[in-house]
């Protein structure tokens, strides 16, 4: 994506410049959403202000943001009330449009979402006993065509800004309950607020929705700087994991402007079988690949690379593929674990998931070699939110579909 992109909505206006780190918007306000404080100030003073108010407003307004999940002037009680008009008609704090959420039997959520510009794209809420894991989104589509994957079939239609990216951390913030409640106050103490959810807190953050995030890297640093932030929405790095197919001139400059965890879609053990699987590997191969991972900064034994392996029957799921992959750890010296992922079906798929026989074989010798492969349990297949699904829900019916149901639904209200 270039630094400047033309994101029209079909025939409301004219196409026009917007700044790569912004949200394009119809009614002409700016985003501030996904946006950093010194980015805030630097717009405000553009509309405006005096450089020692617009750093005050700028200030203020980013509490409110990303440490209360405010999304209405109105309601930041700091701020001067006349004041806060100027700032609606030229600002605005967005959430991604909601066209659809579905609840799993299992508790999953899923969300189909939709960008200003028309666009869908989805995440999933997966919540555990000790955790609550949001998987993100980074791109409306796919351009990897990894064929076990229903999201790669996709196209890639384009990358998603920060504020669209952080938007779906904020919109699962609003959907748990998670915010502070209590003293609206800009400098209130903290020990009067409290967090609530509905069974659930979100822990946990994974890059592994739709798109692949290396491919959209700037925005999704951008994106995570935001969600680290101390002043923001405050999660851990350690609880943050990026999850890419191999972009290897990419994970060097991850691990050092970013590092939080690294996931790697791994998926085979030889050229042949990840060339036809994980085709990035034609320009990246295992190798390459794998000594990317020796090299990514703060891997550890307690920050272990997690190779994700999807189990393919009569493809990848051999003792000797189960052999050659702990070889390949050993060789390059990895601190990692091994996600073993039973291969989640969709209409057409070329491919039939291993037998949980020869699943539970291949961990076996994996754990037998003293490296952690555990069988992943998939989650939401009912809502087809699992691992690979993430295009079904929103090309099952097309926009009109939705649409027209959406209208008929609030008729009947």
């Amino acid at each position: 994506m270039p630094d400047t992109a033309l994101m029209p909505i079909a025939g409301q206006f004219d196409p026009v410049p917007v700044a790569r780190d912004i949200t394009p918007r119809a009614d002409g306000r700016v985003d501030v959403l996904g946006l950093p404080k010194k980015r805030i100030a630097e717009l405000f003073a553009e509309a405006g202000l005096d450089a020692k108010q617009a750093k005050l407003r700028a200030k203020q307004v980013y509490h409110w943001l990303y440490h209360r999940g405010v999304t209405d002037f109105g309601k930041m009680t700091d701020i001067a009330k006349t004041m806060q008009p100027w700032l609606t008609e030229r600002f605005v704090i967005g959430r991604p449009d909601v066209v659809e959420a579905q609840h799993s039997t299992d508790g999953t959520r899923k969300w189909l979402l939709r960008t200003d510009d028309g666009h869908d794209y989805e995440m999933v809420f997966i919540p555990d006993a000790d955790r609550g894991t949001l998987c993100v989104s980074s791109q409306v589509g796919c351009t990897l065509n990894c064929t076990f994957c229903h999201t790669g079939t996709m196209r890639l239609v384009r990358n998603l800004t920060p504020g669209e990216i952080v938007g779906q951390v904020m919109l699962a913030r609003d959907a748990l309950g998670e915010w502070p409640k209590g003293k609206m106050d800009f400098a209130d103490d903290e020990s009067e607020s409290e967090y609530t959810a509905d069974g659930r807190l979100l822990t946990n953050i994974v890059m592994m929705g739709m798109g692949e995030p290396l491919y959209n890297y700037e925005n999704v640093r951008d994106a995570l700087k935001l969600v680290m932030d101390g002043e923001g929405l405050a999660l851990s790095r350690r609880r943050i994991t990026l999850s890419t197919s191999g972009v290897v001139p990419m994970m060097i400059k991850c691990g050092e402007e970013i590092n939080v965890n690294l996931a790697v879609s791994l998926h085979a053990v030889t050229k042949e079988v990840r060339d036809e699987i994980v085709p990035i590997n034609k320009k990246y191969g295992i190798e390459e690949l794998l000594q990317a991972c020796a090299d990514y900064p703060g891997a550890s034994n307690a920050r272990r690379i997690t190779f994700e392996y999807v189990m393919l029957k009569d493809k990848n799921d051999s003792d000797a593929d189960a052999r050659e992959l702990v070889r390949l750890i050993r060789h390059y010296n990895l601190p990692a674990k091994v996600n073993l992922i039973p291969f989640n079906p969709w209409p057409g798929a070329p491919y039939e998931c291993s037998t949980p026989e020869r699943i539970r074989t291949f961990s076996n010798i994996i754990f037998e070699a003293g490296i952690s492969g555990p069988i992943r349990t998939p989650r939401g297949r009912d809502i087809d939110a699992a691992c690979g699904q993430l295009r079904t829900a929103a090309m099952k019916k097309s926009r009109a579909e939705r649409d027209r149901e959406a209208a008929e639904s609030a008729a009947q209200e």
